[in-house]
Parts: C-alpha cells; structure tokens; sequence
C-alpha cells in the first residue's frame, strides 16, 4: 500500500515541528517538510526550501501531494499585535491564497488550515463554533489578523464546494509546550513567562498589566493529535472545529503555576504600563469531540511540568 504524501509548511515553527516529529513516524505517510529562513533539523522527512508567497515555487512544491498541512504564518506577542499589528495581515493573506489555489490546481486530497480565536469577544460562557457573529466588532488589537484569518477560513470553505480538496480549518486557543518561542520579544504570554521564570537573577519575574486578563491554552501535543483525527476521520468536505482546553486561566494564575513548576522562590511583580490584551473567553470543544472524537487529554499543570522540563534540557545551559 503506497504512503500518503503530506507537506508540512511552517516546519521549522513551534506547530510544525512537533506535527513534523510526531507525522514522520507514521508508517502510512511520507512527510515533506518546508522551511524558509531556518535551518533544517534531524527528522525522517524531505526537506524543502521554499518561499510560500513565491507562486512557481508553491506549485512545485504541491504537485503530487495528497495532504497539506498548513502550519506556516507570521506570528508574535502582545507586543507586535499592539504596536506593528500590520505585519501579521499581507504575508498571511498571499501565502495562503496561493496554497489554496495550488491544492485546486494539483488535486490535493486534504487541506488543514490553523486558523485562530481572536475573532470572538470576551465573555463567561465558552463559545461555540456557531454563535459568532460576522456583525460584532472585534477586538481593536485584533482587528487585522482576524479578518484576515476569517478571509482563509471562507476561501477554504469555498475551494471545498468545487468538489476537489477537503478542508479542515482548526480554531485553537492559545497553544503551548516544547518548541514554542521562549524569547521575550516574540513569544506569546506562556513562553515569555517561562523564559522569565527560568532566567531571573533578580529573585522576581515581572507580569505586564495586571493579570486578569484569561487566555484558553491547549497543550501543543493535544493539537497534533487533534490534526491526526482530522486526517484519518474527517469525512465531509469541510469543517470548522474548535480545538481548546475549554476553559480560561487567568494570568495571573498562570504565571503562579509556572513559577511553582520552576522551582524557584520567585516573587510576581506587575508591569501596568507593559502591553497587553485585555480579554477574556474560552472555546466550546463538543463538536470536535462529535465530528473527530477529539478532547484535550493534558492538564495545564501537567503541560507546564512537561515544557519547563523540556525548556531545562534544551535552553537551560546551566540555568537552575
């Protein structure tokens, strides 16, 4: 029996390189892996180098493909959002809108999209798949990328109605564990608090804002697993799902449960004046549970044992 051929872009990111690891074990499938600045790593993969806004090159890579993964984007922290939340919108928007026309062209059997949660507005009960409301305004912070999100989300849904390629597109929460950005310049809240909690010298790691705010973190191995479902499982030609933990945390929370999987006799200080988004809301999960058989199965606290662990391992160089 011949192995599926999938193409993983974005495989030198935090998602694509956990997909990567976990994906070239399959015996069924025979993994690509594309990188673009980044260097290549040791993985049972072929590797390609490609740009993913350069068209000719988008359709070399998917000619004889039978499933993408799409897992490469333009991404950073609370601080680009707030002041620079331009560059996460054009390179998004082409990259994209090639892929999907090159799945067309080449008949690519799957297309798996990370789409995200920043459309939806703060509130107490967990939303579901089907309440938001193209009417409601965004965050003002989110603005850009959301729609932008929101334009791949319809072009999917729209290339799946030609008949050709099925597409699954996956709104996550907020994803952590190894691989994630630990750097305090691009990384998002988990991993800037891991690095800060990791390396202060100071006996205190300073939060921005005031630590009410409350983000839904998934475990990056429960959203690897969740792609597997959707590969082997989905049989409609187009779905929207939800990938959560299904309830928020506040930052303030998280930051205490890091510091107590560090180890170390840390004191939290607060930042008012640093960047921050001010929201609050988690994502229903039922209907991946429905359509995929899919839950979260890690525990926050047993994720952020599991990341401090790998962070010790792999950016610890002596650090405690």
């Amino acid at each position: 029996m011949s192995r599926a051929r999938v193409l993983v872009c974005g495989a030198t990111g935090f998602i694509g390189r956990n997909l990567v690891e976990v994906l070239s074990r399959r015996s069924d499938l025979e993994v690509h892996a594309v990188r673009f600045s980044r260097p290549e790593y040791p993985a049972n993969v072929t590797w390609h180098q490609a740009d993913l806004r350069d068209v000719s090159r988008v359709n070399e890579l998917l000619r004889g493909m039978d499933i993408v993964i799409q897992a490469a984007a333009t991404t950073s922290g609370a601080r680009d959002i707030v002041r620079t939340p331009y560059i996460h919108v054009t390179d998004n928007a082409v990259m994209n809108s090639l892929l999907l026309r090159a799945c067309f062209d080449h008949k690519v059997r799957h297309f798996l999209f990370f789409s995200c949660s920043v459309m939806y507005q703060p509130r107490e009960a967990p939303w579901r798949e089907s309440e938001w409301d193209a009417s409601q305004e965004m965050h003002v912070n989110y603005f850009g990328i959301g729609w932008t999100k929101l334009y791949i989300e319809k072009m999917c849904e729209f290339f799946s109605r030609l008949g050709v390629t099925k597409h699954t597109v996956i709104r996550h929460t907020n994803v952590f564990g190894p691989h994630d950005k630990f750097d305090l310049e691009r990384s998002h809240v988990f991993g800037a608090t891991v690095t800060k909690a990791m390396t202060s010298t100071t006996g205190a790691i300073t939060v921005w804002g005031t630590g009410e705010e409350a983000r839904d973190l998934i475990y990056i191995d429960d959203l690897v697993r969740f792609v597997e479902l959707a590969i082997d499982r989905q049989a409609t030609p187009y779905e929207m799902l939800h990938a959560s933990a299904g309830t928020a945390i506040r930052i303030k929370d998280l930051v205490a449960r890091i510091v107590a999987a560090s180890g170390r006799d840390l004191r939290i200080e607060h930042d008012l004046a640093g960047p921050t988004i001010k929201t609050a809301f988690a994502l229903d999960n039922r209907r991946a549970k429905e359509v995929l058989g899919w839950q979260p199965q890690v525990a926050f606290d047993e994720g952020v044992r599991r990341t401090v662990q790998w962070w010790r391992a792999n950016h610890g160089k002596g650090q405690p």
